[in-house]
């Protein structure tokens, strides 16, 4: 734990190499971001920020030993983790030594550790909306295709439940290797031709997502009536793919680089100035972004990186993050968030198509994922 004479040691657990390098590459750099914006604020507690570095790729038996390697080595609190994998294999870390994970990435709901804070979305944060979106816009086929560990299977099964309430029907499901082979993207490739009309929803993750696009793309499927949907097909895996691509195809997440807020622009404008004028920005990004922020802000107002003290006062302030204003919620450790439907354009960039007014609370623990107007509205024929 910092003291007044010690720096408060930031631990990151993104990998810079790996099947996910595509994305905890950008991610890390978000997290980077805030260190920098919290020195040339000052630091906290009256020293500047120190980071202490690793590169798991994309193991979850490395991120556990990073994790471990980054608390002994006096990190007071760590940052990152994009497969549940990954995380999964951290949180036994955490509970053990009574230290802290900010996990910025979607993930698949039912789950609490006092430990972890989550700042990615919860599946009612963006399943419920993507379901809506696709019912009312395209026929109501589906075709599902993940990657082989936890999340998509999870993902899934939430999706099933939703598109079943509207009346939608699953033709098949189908899961790849974490690290698909050509022959594997290409068996998928042809049973979703087989299957005909179909919208297919993808939580194939990392460079197997970025092959499996171009695959689609090179296949000659029509996206406007054919599209791809994701909860994490983002801007890094766009640019590494390509717009052509892309260009069609969907994403549900709280944020995207084109949301329009002063803050948003502040944000955008420092990660490129700082990163590149073409580096993409997603919401995993803005994430790992934004939970530095709030755990710098915790602990200027602990005064302490005591973990009881962070979890006390996180959840007492709120937190002006590009997507919106968010706060944690004090009994599940998850944030209010603002759910966005995203779809690519011909210039690559995401256009914003649906938006909630106001952020959405967490509800990570829901046996239903159904809300009453959602429901209400498939009675009505979505009219």
């Amino acid at each position: 734990m910092a003291s007044i004479e010690e720096p408060v040691t930031v631990g990151l657990l993104y990998s810079q190499t790996g099947e996910t390098a595509v994305i905890e590459v950008a991610q890390r750099q978000g997290a980077l971001l805030a260190v920098s914006e919290l020195n040339a604020e000052g630091g906290l507690l009256g020293q500047p920020v120190t980071v202490l570095d690793s590169n798991p790729m994309s193991v979850p038996s490395r991120f556990r030993d990073s994790a471990e390697r980054l608390l002994s080595q006096g990190a007071d609190a760590l940052f990152g983790c994009y497969m549940s994998s990954t995380r999964k294999a951290v949180l036994p870390v955490i509970d053990r030594r009574r230290a802290l994970l900010f996990y910025p990435t979607v993930y698949e709901g039912f789950e609490y550790l006092e430990g972890c804070v989550y700042s990615g979305a919860a599946p009612n944060q963006n399943a419920r909306m993507l379901a809506d979106f696709l019912c009312e816009a395209y026929e109501p086929r589906f075709f599902f295709v993940g990657s082989n560990y936890v999340f998509p299977y999870e993902s899934n099964r939430i999706m099933r439940d939703l598109f079943a309430n509207r009346g939608a029907s699953v033709v098949d499901e189908i899961y790849i290797p974490l690290i698909p082979s050509k022959e594997d993207i290409a068996e998928a490739i042809e049973k979703i031709r087989k299957a005909g009309p179909v919208v297919v929803f993808s939580t194939v993750v990392g460079q197997g997502a970025v092959d499996f696009y171009r695959a689609y793309d090179a296949a000659g499927f029509d996206r406007s009536v054919q599209p791809i949907a994701s909860l994490t097909f983002g801007e890094p895996e766009c640019l590494a793919a390509g717009v052509d691509a892309c260009v069609g195809n969907i994403k549900a997440a709280p944020y995207f680089s084109v949301v329009r807020s002063p803050a948003n622009q502040r944000f955008v404008t420092a990660y490129r100035s700082k990163f590149g004028a073409e580096q993409p920005v997603s919401a995993e990004v803005e994430a790992a972004y934004f939970q530095v922020k709030m755990y710098g802000e915790a602990v200027k107002r602990a005064g302490t990186t005591d973990r009881a003290a962070i979890l006390k006062i996180l959840p007492t302030f709120t937190f002006e993050a590009p997507q919106g204003t968010v706060r944690i919620d004090p009994v599940t450790h998850h944030t209010y968030l603002w759910p966005r439907i995203g779809i690519v354009g011909a210039d690559g960039a995401f256009e914003i198509v649906r938006q909630t007014s106001e952020p959405e609370p967490p509800e990570p623990y829901l046996v239903e994922h159904d809300d009453p107007a959602s429901l209400a509205r498939v009675e009505e024929g979505w009219d």
